[in-house]
């Protein structure tokens, strides 16, 4: 069965979304589009809670979001325990942020971010592995702190 990605947008990254959705698909993963389903203007924090909701709940593996500037769901995503939202403009950003974080929603750009680039920064996303060592020993630290607010994670 294919990992899933649970992938949401604003009417800023409506048309970005839907490139990104046909990429995933190729790619065979199974896509959970929470919309924005029409590209009239819409809020984003709707999409990037239910994105960050089911990346929360384990209900996918990770999470795609993207509105204009990437800053607004990068703010509604990381409100969710457990999610590590990344706002990734290259490359670099997605490989460290993998790597060094273990970050497991993706925040994009729409205004920044095209579809050529968008793509290359997928693909280093979900190809790259967290590291161990000092990396995890940070990541942990986040989840403690988060148990301290959130009482309830598991």
């Amino acid at each position: 069965m294919a990992k899933k990605i649970v992938i949401g947008a604003d009417h800023g990254g409506f048309a970005l979304k839907k490139k990104i959705i046909e990429q995933l698909k190729k790619a065979r993963y199974h896509v959970d589009d929470v919309g924005a389903h029409a590209a009239e203007a819409s809020d984003y924090p709707g999409y990037g809670f239910s994105v960050a909701s089911k990346v929360s709940q384990k209900k996918a593996f990770r999470g795609i979001v993207i509105c204009k500037s990437g800053i607004g769901m990068s703010i509604i995503a990381n409100k969710m325990p457990g999610v590590r939202a990344a706002l990734c403009a290259s490359v670099q950003d997605a490989v460290s942020s993998r790597k060094h974080n273990d970050a497991n929603v993706l925040v994009l750009s729409a205004t920044k971010t095209g579809s050529k680039k968008s793509e290359e920064i997928i693909k280093a996303w979900l190809k790259t592995k967290a590291l161990k060592g000092r990396h995890a020993r940070r990541v942990n630290q986040i989840k403690k702190l988060e148990k301290k607010v959130f009482k309830k994670i598991k």
